[in-house]
């Protein structure tokens, strides 16, 4: 197989993320709708404007590189937004859905948070600082709104769902509040990893 080159590895990040957020402006409506509580139906329709900013982002990229961003599909973030589709086939609305639509949530986050982090450093490496300043905007944002569902999570969604599921009342509150969080406290060390 041919090296085609660490240039050619960026462009493909780029358009593989690029893929991973029109799949996302496709289905974030769809788990708005799913989301009984007010507060994550909010945290939904923001991030899917975050979203649709984010993907301008990328096409300013593309246009400096005269590259398409078409030609990629995104397997792990069409797995991902599966999962979450099963979820709200197999959960009737509610707070246990909506704790579990958060966790879908995070692990979105989470593999575009890894994927924007690898894609600054590409551009730092190649020299394009000012695609590098573009992808910490958006990297910034994703991990911000990690942050914001750990606290949906742990303040609010997790409690209402112990108590509708029929969860155990001796339950430790940290059980309840890592339920969706998937202790997502120690999994932003990679938002305060990725500014460096």
């Amino acid at each position: 197989m041919k090296n085609k080159g660490f240039e050619h590895l960026y462009i493909e990040s780029l358009r593989d993320l690029y893929s991973a957020e029109t799949q996302l402006t496709e289905a974030l409506p769809k788990v708005e709708a799913a989301a009984k509580t007010k507060e994550l139906q909010l945290a939904v329709k923001k991030h899917l404007k975050e979203t649709e900013g984010q993907i301008k982002r990328l096409d300013k990229i593309f246009q400096s590189l005269k590259e398409s961003p078409q030609g990629k599909e995104c397997a792990a973030m069409k797995g991902l937004v599966k999962e979450a589709a099963e979820l709200i086939k197999e959960e009737e609305a509610g707070a246990v859905r909506d704790a579990g639509l958060i966790g879908a949530a995070q692990k979105v986050e989470h593999y575009e948070i890894a994927g924007y982090g690898t894609a600054r450093t590409f551009a730092r490496l190649l020299g394009h600082e000012d695609h590098a300043e573009l992808l910490q905007e958006t990297l910034d944002e994703e991990s911000m709104t990690d942050e914001a569902l750990t606290e949906l999570a742990e303040t609010m969604i997790n409690d209402m769902a112990l108590n509708e599921g029929g969860g155990s009342a001796k339950a430790p509150r940290e059980a309840a509040t890592s339920a969706a969080s998937g202790s997502s406290r120690g999994s932003t060390a990679s938002s305060s990893n990725a500014k460096k």
